[in-house]
Order: C-alpha cells, then sequence, then structure tokens
C-alpha cells in the first residue's frame, strides 16, 4: 500500500475545521470560471466533499476513489453522484467525456502522478482543477515530504498535454488550474 496514500479516520474528511479549510466556495468558483460545465469527475474523492460541491452547483458527477470504505460512505452522504472503485491512474471513463476533471488533495497520494495527469488530460475535454498543498511547513497537512512543488505539477500538467496554466494562492491551499 501506498505510504502516502490518506489512510486517517472517514471522519476527519468531513471535519468542520478540514471543510472551512477547503475554501470550498473558492475552490468551486475558479475551477467552473469561464467554461460551461455539464459533467465532471471527482478523481479520489473521499467521502464525496467536493462531489457534493459540483452537485450543488447543477454539474452531473461521477467521482472515483481507490477506497471502498470511503466509496461507502461517500454514496450514502452524497446519493446523486455515480460513485466508481477506480485510481486516478486508470480512470474508468472515455476520452474527453467530461468537462472538468477535479483532484482534491489527491495528487501527492497517487502511485504515479504523471500517469494520473495523462489520466486526466485523456479524459477532460477542457480543464483539470487540482487543488494541492504547498511546499511549506504548515500545522495541518501531510508531511513536507509528501507534498509535491509546484513546478513539478506544472511540468506533469504540461507534459500530458495541458497548454495553459494558472495558480490560485488560497489561504492554506495551492490550487492549480490546466486548461486543454
Amino acid at each position: 500500500m501506498n505510504e502516502r496514500r490518506f489512510n486517517g479516520l472517514i471522519t476527519k474528511l468531513r471535519n468542520p475545521e478540514r471543510l472551512e479549510r477547503l475554501q470550498i466556495d473558492r475552490v468551486m468558483a475558479y475551477s467552473l470560471a469561464g467554461i460551461e460545465v455539464i459533467n465532471a469527475v471527482d478523481v479520489g474523492t473521499g467521502t464525496g466533499v467536493f462531489a457534493e460541491a459540483l452537485l450543488q452547483r447543477g454539474v452531473n458527477v461521477r467521482a472515483v476513489d481507490c477506497n471502498p470504505e470511503f466509496l461507502k460512505v461517500a454514496r450514502e452522504l452524497v446519493p446523486d453522484a455515480e460513485f466508481i472503485e477506480a485510481p486516478a491512474e486508470q480512470l474508468p471513463f472515455a476520452d474527453k467525456s467530461c468537462d472538468l476533471v477535479f483532484m482534491g488533495h489527491v495528487l501527492h497520494e497517487t502511485d504515479d502522478a504523471e500517469k494520473s495527469l495523462r489520466e486526466a488530460f485523456r479524459v477532460t475535454a477542457k480543464r483539470l482543477a487540482i487543488l494541492e498543498w504547498p511546499c511549506v511547513e504548515q500545522p495541518v497537512g501531510p508531511p513536507l515530504d509528501h507534498r509535491m512543488p509546484l513546478e513539478k505539477i506544472k511540468e506533469l500538467g504540461f507534459a500530458a498535454g495541458f497548454s495553459i496554466c494558472d495558480v490560485i494562492q488560497l489561504k492554506m491551499m495551492q490550487l492549480i488550474i490546466f486548461d486543454r
């Protein structure tokens, strides 16, 4: 099992302090800005926090996670989304079959970040939004050595085929937006 993968308590994913740190409304506003998003894929959905946020904004959502226990909770909490067990490196969707691929705190946990971004590029018709921790010491979040440098994320995104990259610095996190 990947040592970087989140193995904490499911309840931690919906902890009110964590939800506040995520700045969900801002993240969604930036992720959806300037493009029409009819359908999205939430990669590494956990308990479906971002799948739920997308649904609340009128987006049809399919979500994947490699942890069946998380998916069970997500299905109960967000019954209107479709949840599928799959890793970020093997998305079970057709080429360009969605408008937005969203990866919230998952890229640094993947077994193969490069392959994950190639899969995101293959699946999205328009945009990839990645919410990640910056590579700085913080009182919360994964250890510094588990975080992925912004330059590495950008390098991998461009290598996967994306042509435009915007970075939005949030209070404790960064949102990296790649467009095709």
